[in-house]
């Protein structure tokens, strides 16, 4: 058995050599090895295979009750693809008095016609809908190192020598946010763990400051209604597009049906002939059909002509529930948690949109 206590340098779990089966598991002669790694960010890392994790909601929250009782400055990381499934509620009540640097990642996702200061400015809006009140509001594309130095920056001017926690829900891109931050301070690369996975990082990793102070990586918060936790870990790369998102328009007729793939579905039910411009991750596969014949569909195609969910996992796929909505005023953006959204362009119209029990449905005005 171990007598030193060692911290995986990818997930920050304690290392521990006895039960393969278990959480933190390296063999003893990862030790001799200057940077420890557990099998499972190893495996990750290499073979991008994914284990699954024995810690619970429960634990995450201690981790983020511990940091409302230290003094620090506390970064919020929230994909603006998916800005309300990756929002963390309450954020203020576990993080105490600390003051809040809210970033948004994957810009480099959105449409290039969105323009930067207008989605601050309607991030800085949500933000104050959802009970927070950040210091100041930042956007930034992990994947591709844009706006990282504005941050560090930022950073050093708001953390008074204090420690630096970053937090956020699993899928936002804390980890590569970190990996970028770390490049772009000390010029190393890869430090820690980064997947489409949701859950990678374990436990606090800690990346040294000046005078003693500290980042910390904190894991990622479980969102149970985001899209990805129904889908196949196969499946994830679909919902967490790499590209900017092509928009893809189509002319609907009254009581037409659109399904993007087999998570979600939006029927025109009223207005008259119109167009609608869908922004959802390219590889995704829109069908168009029917309403009449949507259910019957569904029914014989989910899972081959409308996937994912794969085949195999149809059954145990949650029911789609629909939301209506009745448009008052153009230029609308119905907003599939996780999945993208569709923009409607013209009041008027009433919409039945269907989402995974659980997955939320939401209204806005257009970002475009």
């Amino acid at each position: 058995m171990l007598e030193e206590q060692f911290s995986c340098i990818g997930c920050g779990v304690t290392i521990q050599t006895a039960d393969q089966e278990k959480l933190g598991y390296a063999p003893e002669s990862a030790l001799t090895k200057e940077e420890i790694i557990c099998q499972r960010c190893f495996r990750l890392k290499n073979y991008n295979e994914i284990q699954d994790v024995s810690l619970t909601d429960d634990d995450f929250l201690k981790i983020l009750h511990g940091i409302g009782e230290t003094k620090g400055l506390i970064i919020k990381i929230v994909d603006i693809f998916d800005f309300n499934g990756s929002w963390l509620q309450g954020i203020q009540r576990f993080v105490g008095g600390n003051p809040i640097l809210l970033v948004g990642n994957k810009s480099d996702i959105l449409p290039k016609s969105i323009k930067k200061q207008k989605l601050i400015n309607w991030m800085k809006r949500e933000a104050k809908e959802l009970g927070l009140k950040p210091i100041d509001v930042c956007l930034v594309s992990s994947a591709r190192g844009h706006g990282i130095k504005e941050v560090a920056e930022l950073i050093d001017t708001y953390r008074n020598g204090q420690d630096v926690y970053v937090v956020g829900c699993t899928n936002v891109g804390k980890s590569t946010f970190i990996n970028r931050m770390i490049k772009e301070v000390a010029g190393v690369n890869d430090v820690i763990t980064t997947s489409h996975y949701p859950g990678t990082t374990l436990d606090l990793i800690e990346i040294p400051l000046d005078n003693g102070a500290a980042l910390y990586d904190t894991p990622g918060i479980i969102n149970h209604h985001q899209m990805a936790h129904f889908v196949d870990k196969r499946d994830l790369k679909l919902l967490s597009p790499k590209k900017e998102l092509k928009p893809k328009v189509f002319q609907l007729n009254e009581n037409q049906t659109l399904y993007f793939g087999g998570l979600a579905r939006f029927d025109y039910v009223a207005g008259g002939r119109d167009a609608f411009v869908c922004y959802i991750p390219n590889e995704l596969l829109i069908h168009r059909t029917k309403l009449e014949n949507a259910d019957s569909l569904y029914e014989k195609h989910a899972g081959e002509l409308l996937t994912p969910p794969r085949r195999e996992d149809v059954e145990t796929f949650p029911k789609l529930i629909p939301h209506e909505f009745t448009i008052k005023e153009g230029k609308t953006d119905i907003v599939f948690s996780g999945l993208g959204w569709v923009t409607i362009n013209n009041p008027g119209k009433t919409i039945v949109a269907h989402a995974p029990q659980g997955v939320n449905v939401t209204v806005r005005k257009s970002l475009i």
